[in-house]
């Protein structure tokens, strides 16, 4: 609904402007009645809204997945050597060295936790894939046509590192390479513990990728005018919709044709590829981030013809 109203706000002066940043106590009773109004829903039009909440969350991961590369990107231009600040360079190089450190041990964790056995081939594919995506980024940043240097891929390196150990805390207690066990009667105080911290990160994630508009247009905006909203309303709006459709699918496991165990969020196998998933085409944006300037770098045709002798006549007249 409010994504609805505020689409196509450009001005502060803009009634729906007033409406985007006050009217709280209105929201609020709004929100109460929909929240009442859901539970008199019929259930078969609560699944067909789920699998929709499917589609929209696989969407916001993606949109999650291209804020966070940005913020990467802004992050090493930050931190980017420089001859005249040494300093920068030093603190560039040190955090890049942290980063690819917490990456490698936490490789070496989950090989401990999640691979002890043989048996788990399945967790050791996921694991030894992931090690092989840090070397391959590692390997493209440092290239000589690329030379986007370490501290971009270290950040990246951490971030699948972390959507990879997430995936394997979400594999169901009951297996046998999953250190959990398999117990309903108490509450997994590290899951809840593990989830509230998610739903922070979340929150955070949503709210600067809501904001963060600028990324996903093809045509940027040069010029803004001090009437001009300082964001887009719309997909800010649009953005928090799908990061609710993904707490959805947090609560239910991604799995809408079983009822979840008490005390057990986001764990199942549905979950557990959705991250996988979510990992790898994380790190097919990043390297295709690294790569494309070179695959679609213009060739320069230089092609200059002499002027004729009236017109360089004219223009030195």
């Amino acid at each position: 609904m409010l994504y609805l109203t505020t689409c196509g706000t450009t001005k502060l002066y803009n009634v729906r402007n007033t409406w985007h940043c006050g009217w709280w106590t209105s929201k609020f009773f709004i929100l109460l009645i929909t929240l009442v109004f859901s539970f008199f829903i019929p259930s078969d039009y609560i699944h067909l809204y789920g699998e929709l909440a499917r589609v929209g969350a696989g969407i916001f991961l993606v949109l999650q997945l291209v804020s966070v590369i940005e913020f990467i990107a802004w992050w090493n231009a930050y931190w980017m050597p420089d001859e005249r600040k040494i300093q920068s360079s030093c603190c560039g190089l040190f955090m890049s060295t942290l980063f690819y450190l917490a990456s490698l041990c936490g490789i070496i964790v989950m090989y401990v936790l999640y691979a002890s056995k043989p048996s788990c081939t399945l967790n050791i594919f996921f694991i030894t894939w992931t090690a092989i995506l840090l070397l391959v980024m590692m390997v493209i940043s440092l290239h000589s046509k690329v030379n986007k240097g370490l501290l971009s891929s270290g950040i990246m390196a951490s971030y699948i590192v972390f959507l990879c150990w997430s995936s394997l805390r979400s594999e169901p207690a009951s297996e046998q390479c999953s250190p959990k066990k398999q117990d309903s009667k108490h509450v997994d105080w590290m899951t809840v513990l593990g989830f509230l911290i998610g739903v922070f990160a979340i929150v955070m994630a949503t709210f600067s990728t809501g904001i963060d508009s600028q990324t996903f247009q093809l045509k940027k905006q040069e010029n803004q005018m001090e009437d001009d909203i300082p964001y887009n309303y719309g997909f800010f709006h649009l953005v928090f919709s799908l990061g609710a459709m993904y707490f959805a699918m947090l609560f239910i496991s991604w799995n809408l044709d079983s009822p979840a165990r008490k005390w057990s969020i986001d764990v199942g196998w549905a979950s557990t590829w959705v991250k996988i998933v979510n990992e790898w085409f994380a790190a097919t944006i990043y390297l295709w981030k690294l790569i494309s300037p070179i695959v679609r770098k213009p060739k320069v045709m230089n092609h200059e013809e002499p002027m004729p002798e009236e017109q360089l006549q004219d223009s030195d007249q």
